[in-house]
């Protein structure tokens, strides 16, 4: 089993051979220019699995025998490694959990990996029989504490780990659906796709991890989406294991057979069943991309030209605009003498707050995406756009997966470094930015919040936002709580915005949740999660709230 965990252990990012990242001596002083010198005090590197307090496992030996019949006693894994691998994801209070010992994990009693769909609804059968907690597992990238082993009550919790549900079970070219198994991770599903000629087309910054099947229990979104739709819009199907029996969604391309249940199960983020398998649209591979980058002045024309694209039907399929602060804090960690040749340039141009668009096109020959890019050229020139040509919109590319392996190397410096996102109508957003920044930095004192927009439609967009300050050395956990509390509030106050587009509920957002669906919504979900898990046992503590 080492080579299904090793790349899981301590929670850092970095896959297997990726490199992580440094940060030049240029970038580190340009950032503590703006923020204040890094931390001193605070956990600077990750704690050795020795330092950590594993308590020890308390699911009942008649349990253990039980699922091993099931599985395997080989897949039953109760060892401090193994249950260390899996006792939460990547957000930033994870990793600061994994890095000061005294913080505290929520840590599994056992580690059970099935071997394919029949054997995760037998996996649930002896949890219900000996009221059992199961916390399904896919890439452990939840930023949100959607994969916190929470006992919810119980006497014990298991972490059902999909790392073996990771067939490409059928392919129907005619129809262009596939039918991949939930553990798939996002490389392999392109790899094993790519073999027939086919391409999924969900590419979010989790990719290198993340799996079929958590994209489809937190309604992903990937950078790709203004082009190939968000991850729900790509599910045709869905099968589950639920404590009531294996349940079966999507039999056609379309039916008024009353609700779509199938959206039960997209964004479910298991507590209301195991994703095992899941059909979905594929599309033929692109025969060519072309990426360019674009800059505009200040935030306003920038969102301005975004929604022209949107509402015109002329998004790129990736379509990335960041705001003032995001470019010039992505242009400084780069540094390098083009990026300071960028930066004169645009400066000549007369660009006062620049702001960087990246636009990526695929097609199936170079003159259908020079038809697609001459029609949005033509809408982003009536807002001033100065084309930048090519190389900047490859090089955005090339980074996309860096971002996370530069957190760690900004969480060994001794800064708090988080992101959150919502979205909005067009009309509000403006506002909706405003007031999320307001509140971060009313909490965070001196801090860069970036911003920027990487989903766009045809009535509103999304806002990521990345927040950098010098972390609270006597109490970093709460200088992030009391900062993501905030900005949560200010999202929430008159449903301004959704409290999350993207990164789901968990247990960050849970308390926000009423707010947005109403009593009404919180009851169905209490509902539907007593028809099919009357016990409680899947995912304890996250999206409905406990009865």
């Amino acid at each position: 089993m080492t080579d299904i965990i090793d790349h899981r252990l301590r929670g850092a990012w970095t896959p297997e051979g990726a490199a992580a990242v440094e940060l030049a001596p240029r970038s580190v002083r340009w950032l503590a220019e703006r923020i204040g010198p890094a931390a001193s005090g605070a956990p600077a590197s990750t704690a050795a699995d020795s330092a950590i307090d594993v308590p020890p496992s308390r699911l009942p030996e008649g349990a253990r025998a039980e699922l091993a019949a099931v599985v395997g006693a080989e897949h039953v894994l109760d060892g401090a490694a193994e249950r260390l691998g899996r006792c939460g994801g990547l957000s930033y209070l994870d990793l600061l959990r994994r890095r000061d010992p005294g913080t505290g994990l929520a840590v599994p009693d056992a580690v059970v990996v099935p071997a394919g769909p029949e054997q995760v609804q037998r996996v649930l059968d002896v949890c219900v029989a000996r009221d059992v907690g199961v916390v399904p597992f896919g890439g452990g990238t939840s930023v949100v504490g959607g994969v916190t082993a929470l006992r919810g009550g119980k006497e014990a919790v298991l972490v059902l780990d999909l790392a073996r549900l990771d067939r490409l079970v059928s392919v129907d070219p005619v129809s262009r659906i596939a039918v991949l198994q939930a553990g798939v991770r996002g490389p392999d599903a392109e790899r094993m796709l790519a073999a027939h000629g086919l391409t999924l087309g969900h590419v979010p910054q989790s990719f290198e991890r993340a799996t079929i099947g958590g994209f489809a229990a937190t309604r992903s979104a990937g950078q790709e989406s203004s082009g190939y739709g968000r991850f729900e819009d790509m599910v045709t199907g869905v099968r589950l294991a639920t404590p009531r029996g294996e349940w079966r969604l999507g039999a056609a391309p379309a039916s008024a057979a009353g609700p779509d249940l199938r959206h039960l199960a997209l964004g479910s983020e298991g507590a209301l069943g195991v994703i095992t398998e899941v059909a979905v649209r594929v599309r033929p591979l692109p025969a060519e991309r072309r990426f360019e980058a674009f800059a505009l002045d200040g935030w306003e024309r920038g969102t301005a030209a975004v929604r022209e694209l949107a509402q015109h039907g002329l998004l790129a399929d990736v379509t990335r605009l960041s705001d003032a602060d995001e470019t010039e804090a992505s242009l400084a960690l780069a540094g390098g003498w083009k990026t300071r040749l960028l930066r004169r340039y645009l400066a000549a141009r007369g660009l006062a707050r620049p702001c960087l668009l990246v636009l990526g096109w695929h097609g199936g020959s170079a003159r259908e995406i020079a038809r697609r890019r001459r029609a949005a050229v033509g809408v982003l020139r009536a807002e001033g756009v100065v084309a930048l040509g090519a190389a900047p919109g490859l090089a955005w590319r090339r980074g996309r997966f860096a971002g996370p392996r530069q957190r760690d190397a900004l969480l060994d410096l001794g800064v708090c470094v988080e992101t959150l996102e919502t979205a909005t109508y067009w009309s509000k957003l403006g506002e909706l930015r405003d007031r999320v920044r307001v509140a971060l930095r009313d909490e965070l004192g001196r801090a860069l919040v970036l911003c920027h927009v990487s989903h766009a439609y045809e009535t509103g967009a999304s806002l990521y936002f990345t927040v950098l300050a010098v972390r609270d050395p006597a109490d970093p956990a709460g200088q992030w709580e009391r900062a993501k509390r905030a900005a949560s509030e200010a999202i929430s106050e008159g449903t301004l915005g959704t409290i999350t587009h993207h990164h789901a509920v968990g247990t960050d957002h849970a308390p926000y949740l009423p707010a947005e669906i109403g009593a009404v919504g919180v009851a169905v979900l209490t509902a539907a999660k007593h028809a099919v898990d009357p016990t409680g046992i899947l995912n304890p503590g996250k999206l409905v709230p406990p009865s």
